[in-house]
């Protein structure tokens, strides 16, 4: 894989999966412009890779999203890749219990943040010739997963709007295609699982291996494996996949697990 002379915009890519990207990116040779909300994490990732360009916004705010395309093109003449991160957990717990404001919040962040950022980089796009947007959602996306109603609602509507951009982008050349990352052993995934266990009154050592044995690999995701199919996904090795929502979970069966 080799990502030399391309460009691209990550969101949420000061940390987790979004750093490990950026990471790999920045390995195989990409120009690299990350943004995100945690100013901790953006002054890390300012040390961590010192040649891109990473600013503060909230893509659920559709002017922060302006501006970091804005700020993108001062300093680049196209855009290659677009990486669709950014997103929140949402709560955990029964779906008579989430308020409005924590179901628009995790709708607001997860689905229109996405809209805004490939409305953006179309006209690039355009400009282009072509390009490649990767959209992270979740296996949560493609198997109903329970207390989370929000998360896991709006990681099917990523896969929805992955579907349409793929069609309706293709004739300019542009490859539209999701990640469903399974149970990721990081920060976040570790907090989901203890978020979990609680909401169903067990402890998280108890816990992890029921939920272990709904993944017929029974082990956790690394971020790095994420990262790596982001970078082929990305990659000129890629030239016809598209409109493809594409798991990297081990094979998560079910959330259900037995008694």
């Amino acid at each position: 894989m080799n990502l030399s002379g391309k460009t691209a915009i990550i969101t949420a890519g000061a940390g987790g999966i979004g750093l490990a990207i950026a990471k790999r990116f920045s390995e195989l040779g990409a120009s690299l412009c990350l943004c995100d909300i945690s100013e901790e994490a953006i002054a890390e990732a300012r040390t961590a890779l010192p040649d891109a360009l990473i600013l503060r916004a909230d893509v659920a705010n559709s002017s922060d999203v302006a501006a970091v395309f804005a700020a993108f093109q001062d300093r680049h003449e196209r855009l290659d890749i677009l990486v669709n991160n950014a997103g929140i957990s949402g709560p955990t717990r029964a779906v008579e219990h989430i308020t409005d404001d924590e179901w628009l919040e995790t709708i607001n962040v997860n689905v229109s943040g996405m809209f805004y950022t490939s409305r953006a980089a179309v006209p690039m796009f355009r400009a282009a010739g072509g390009g490649s947007i990767i959209n992270m959602s979740s296996v949560a996306g493609r198997i109903g997963m329970p207390l989370r109603v929000p998360y896991s609602v709006s990681k099917y509507a990523v896969r929805g709007l992955t579907d349409v951009l793929a069609v309706e982008l293709g004739e300019i050349g542009v490859r539209v295609n999701a990640i469903l990352p399974g149970l990721v052993d990081g920060p976040r995934g570790r907090r989901v699982i203890a978020e979990q266990a609680a909401a169903r009154g067990l402890d998280v050592a108890d816990y992890e291996p029921v939920i272990l044995h709904n993944i017929s690999l029974h082990s956790m995701v690394q971020m790095q494996e994420i990262a790596d199919m982001a970078a082929f996904l990305a990659s000129d090795l890629a030239p016809h996949i598209s409109g493809q929502s594409i798991g990297v979970c081990g094979n998560f069966e079910s959330y259900r697990a037995p008694r």
